[in-house]
């Protein structure tokens, strides 16, 4: 049985950015399989101490592995691909 991983990419609304890392992700789910989930920081002030300055930041499986800008060939060969 394959273990389905997980990716969180945490930004907020306006965020050009963080549209293009969530490009970069849906493009490479189209290839990988795994679960995808966006916080927007803006709902949690703990969040936005936190990520407020370095989104988009991107985890996978609870840790953080990008941070401003997305490699997609980087970001398969983390996912197992």
């Amino acid at each position: 049985m394959r273990v389905v991983r997980r990716v969180v990419l945490y930004s907020r609304p306006g965020c050009h950015l963080c549209d293009e890392a969530r490009a970069v992700i849906l493009e490479v789910r189209d290839r990988v399989p795994f679960a995808f989930e966006e916080v927007d920081i803006e709902t949690d002030d703990e969040l936005v101490r936190d990520y407020g300055v370095r989104i988009p930041v991107v985890a996978i499986d609870g840790q953080e592995r990008f941070e401003i800008a997305v490699d997609a060939g980087r970001l398969a060969r983390l996912l197992g691909e």
